[in-house]
């Protein structure tokens, strides 16, 4: 059996899937919400839930809603009249799915996000217990972006890394992104294209082919929902890219149907989740340049960063922050948490331990960066 159809049987086996709602799916071109959809979707979700199902719903839309409500032609371009769009828009967004949702005999709650919720470690596990406590009591959490106070430093981008970020929270057995094409589709014979049925990775040639860059009402494309769902699949859960529109679709998907595009998990995936922590909930605070030794040290044989391979330190931070290991061709190769802040780490960049006291003046750790507090990255 192909890996396509391998993990597709698995899929019947999820019991805990994130479903993210994009905005053409859920809005019309006038930026109405297309009630017939959101009726269509929430009758299929409602009855995953009565099966069993611990279903999560990442919903864009809101932004859509306050624009209709308030009569703008076109998605604003600046952050307060976004955020005025969001706070007006959300309300009538929750207003729709509670109604369609109490018709299907399911309770659902709002759950409204920023990076800063998930970048911190307290709040990233405090969101997690809030999930997994609603899923508990059969609720169904509708997920979305707090756009109202995100600004740029603390904003996902898209709803696509949201999603594929909540997935990872719980974590989740599949993420399902709905769309409104029927999957990736890459180059045919005679000008045409295909749907790829399934995708074992990611590289810069299938990324050249994802053209999809949103629209007025959405910022996300087909390149965004590749690049969210490979980090997910690198985690370990399948992730189907999918057409939104189409009827019953995400049961169909959990049958094992064959819809859309599956990315499919690596054999050997799977991170602890701290590391998962580490690795995808952070916004480095500097990044820290390492000779070829300490690149094979790291990458070979799981080995700690030590002062001596550090060639350069970029950035101010203070010990404990999160940092970004690159090579000298500026490759990303791990993230960590740093002993030692910037100010310190140029002073014992290239310097062997023995002579951390004499350059510190006092005791101190052996690791720039310890390997229990290191993940690597894909490049």
């Amino acid at each position: 059996m192909n890996a396509n159809l391998q993990q597709r049987a698995s899929l019947k086996t999820a019991r805990k899937v994130v479903v993210k709602i994009g905005s053409r799916v859920l809005v019309q071109r006038n930026g109405r919400p297309d009630l017939r959809r959101l009726r269509e979707l929430t009758r299929d979700l409602g009855q995953l839930r009565r099966a069993g199902v611990d279903v999560m719903v990442v919903s864009s839309g809101a932004i859509g809603s306050g624009m209709q409500a308030l009569g703008l032609k076109r998605r604003p371009t600046e952050i307060a009249e976004l955020q005025m769009a969001a706070a007006v828009g959300q309300s009538r967004l929750m207003a729709i799915y509670e109604k369609l949702f109490e018709r299907e005999r399911c309770r659902i709650g709002q759950v409204l996000l920023t990076h800063a919720d998930l970048k911190d470690r307290t709040r990233h596990l405090n969101a997690r217990n809030t999930l997994l406590t609603m899923l508990a009591h059969g609720i169904i959490p509708i997920i979305n972006e707090n756009d109202v106070v995100a600004v740029e430093e603390i904003k996902f981008g898209d709803n696509d890394l949201l999603a594929a970020l909540v997935a990872l929270l719980v974590p989740a057995d599949v993420l399902v992104l709905l769309t409104t094409v029927d999957g990736f589709r890459a180059p045919a014979a005679h000008g045409r294209t295909q749907r790829v049925r399934c995708l074992s990775g990611l590289n810069d040639e299938t990324l050249a082919l994802a053209k999809g860059k949103g629209s007025e009402l959405s910022t996300g494309g087909m390149a965004s929902k590749l690049r969210s769902a490979d980090m997910v699949a690198q985690v370990g859960a399948p992730v189907v890219i999918a057409n939104g529109r189409a009827p019953q679709i995400v049961s169909r998907i959990l049958s094992g149907a064959d819809l859309g595009t599956l990315l499919t998990a690596p054999a050997q995936a799977g991170r602890g989740a701290f590391k998962r922590w580490l690795a995808y909930f952070q916004k480095p605070a500097g990044v820290l340049t390492v000779d070829d030794g300490a690149l094979r040290a790291l990458s070979q044989k799981g080995s700690s960063l030590l002062p001596i391979g550090i060639k350069a330190v970029t950035g101010e931070f203070k010990a404990e922050a999160v940092v970004d290991i690159q090579a000298l061709d500026g490759q990303l190769v791990a993230r960590g948490l740093a002993e030692y802040g910037s100010a310190e780490l140029r002073k014992i960049a290239g310097h062997h331990t023995g002579e951390l006291v004499a350059l510190l003046g006092t005791e101190g750790v052996a690791e720039a960066v310890h390997r229990d507090k290191l993940v690597l990255l894909k490049s």
